[in-house]
Formats: structure tokens, sequence, C-alpha cells
């Protein structure tokens, strides 16, 4: 548990430039704690405590500003900069070393008890104020521009940037031939 603490703290001060000591991280930064509140309020939602993970992360979002269902899955190495604002949806999962910076939504779609809300893979940043909505997935160390509304998933290593989010500068593949492998990835 310390090595995972402390590999946070080590996100913290890799990522931002702004970050000069560990003491300063482990004291200062609303995202951090946002997600070591995340972790333990998924612990407890996890074992079906519900109500309880639920308080948890309201406290969490009282004293952070940033709101984390107890039920997203989230990686290792998550890093919120700035986090005032940021939602994170219930069905939201994401995965290793993913940046989010202040304002970004993951939110759901639909009102049904289904996967709602975005899958966001390893590597992927996440710029301000960006929105992104439905069981959508952004590839693996993607890009998301500051504003940015996506509705549609963001194939690997490509830039979506606008509203509505359009892909920008060199992608490996087109949007229908990432949706086409992520579909014959799930019936298999």
């Amino acid at each position: 548990m310390i090595d995972r603490l402390t590999e946070d703290v080590q996100t913290a001060l890799e990522k931002d430039p702004a970050a000069r000591h560990p003491l300063e991280v482990v004291l200062c930064y609303p995202g951090l704690h946002a997600i070591w509140l995340h972790r333990v309020a998924h612990a407890v939602w996890s074992r079906d405590h519900y109500i309880l993970a639920r308080i948890l992360s309201q406290f969490a979002r009282f004293l952070t500003g940033i709101e984390i269902h107890p039920g997203a899955t989230i990686g290792r190495r998550f890093f919120i900069d700035h986090g005032a604002g940021v939602v994170v949806g219930e069905t939201t999962e994401i995965g290793d070393d993913v940046m989010l910076y202040h304002g970004v939504t993951l939110g759901g779609d639909s009102m049904k008890r289904e996967k709602r809300h975005p899958t966001i893979e390893d590597g992927v940043t996440i710029g301000a104020g960006a929105t992104l909505l439905g069981p959508i997935t952004v590839g693996t160390e993607a890009k998301v521009g500051a504003g940015s509304v996506v509705l549609d998933s963001i194939p690997p290593r490509c830039t979506a940037i606008g509203n509505p989010a359009e892909l920008v500068g060199e992608c490996t593949q087109t949007v229908s031939e990432w949706e086409t492998q992520l579909s014959d990835a799930d019936e298999s």
C-alpha cells in the first residue's frame, strides 16, 4: 500500500512541473486526495456497501471539488491536475498513466443501468473542460483537446478537438476501423 501511495506522489511530481516537493504534493494536491479517497470508496463499493461508498465519495467531493463515482474503475498513475469541477461517472473505466485537467466530465448518455460512461485506455491525456459522453472508448495514448465535446470513440494515438470533436493530425486508424476492431474484441 505504501508503494502505491508513493507511486501516486511520484506521478504528480513527474506530470506537474509546478510540483517541487513530495510533501507539497501530499498536502496541497486535491487531485491526489480525490484519487486516494476514491480508492477507499471503490473498495467499499466493491463489497456491496453502496451507501457508505457514496457517502465517502461525497465527502471527497466536498473536500476536493472532484466527483468520482465509487463504481468507476481507475488504473495506476492516474493524475488530475487542478482538479476543480472534474466529474467521473459510475461505469467509467480509466487505464494506467491517464491525465485529466480541470473541468473534465466523463459522463453518461443513458438512464439505463448499463455501461453508459467512457472507457479511457492507457496513456490518454484529456484537456481542460473537455466533455466525453456515453460508452465510447478513447484509445491508448490518444489526446483530447481542451473544451472538446467527444461523442464518438477515438482511435489510439490520435488527437480529437472541437465541438463536436473531430480527429486532427496523424492517425493510424480511422474511427470506423477502430470501432470495428472494438466490436470484434467484444465478440471474442
